[in-house]
């Protein structure tokens, strides 16, 4: 049973790493589905449901801040992200004619 201990508290601490909202603003119907899982079903199919979804948010976690580190236009809007590629290359871009 220290296994399943063991995943239950790895996918929770996953979570936790993966999710930007604070904790007491998450929604609770995520844990609640997990000890649902947990509770019911062959021992064997709820742990390798643990590993792979343990495994899913770490992956999914390690994929956003990888993202984030060698795309730094990520999230940017049209307009800033070609202003940060033409500073890039040492140019600053043209200030756009706006009619008043």
């Amino acid at each position: 049973m220290s296994t399943g201990k063991h995943l239950y508290r790895s996918v929770l601490r996953e979570l936790r790493l993966s999710s930007n909202a604070p904790r007491a603003t998450r929604n609770p119907d995520v844990g609640t589905q997990i000890r649902k899982l947990i509770e019911g079903g062959e021992p064997k199919a709820v742990e390798r449901a643990m590993v792979e979804t343990r495994d899913f948010l770490r992956a999914n976690r390690t994929y956003g801040e990888l993202l984030k580190r060698y795309n730094p236009t990520h999230g940017m809007t049209q307009e800033e992200r070609v202003k940060a590629t033409a500073r890039r290359v040492g140019l600053n871009s043209p200030v756009e004619y706006k009619e008043k």
